[in-house]
């Protein structure tokens, strides 16, 4: 998602942390589907980052029904889109 506007452009990295935390809860309650725990971390950890503290909350509570493995993956999906900015 890019914003455009004359010769600038504003990339997800603009992203609001709110928003960031919908996306989180979105994916952790299945709004979309089938509930993905994984994305939901990778999310609500963006969130944590830009100073969302109910997004760490969240976060430290659904890591508590993750496997390691997933949570070392939605981490590495939180770098990666994280580099991609």
């Amino acid at each position: 998602m890019a914003i455009m506007g004359g010769t600038a452009a504003c990339t997800t990295a603009c992203t609001p942390a709110s928003i960031l935390f919908q996306m989180g809860l979105d994916c952790a309650a299945g709004r979309t589907g089938t509930a993905d725990l994984v994305s939901a971390h990778k999310w609500f950890n963006l969130a944590a980052m830009k100073g969302n503290t109910e997004a760490a909350r969240y976060r430290k509570e659904i890591s508590g029904e993750m496997t390691a493995a997933d949570i070392a993956t939605a981490q590495r999906l939180a770098r990666e889109w994280l580099r991609l900015q």
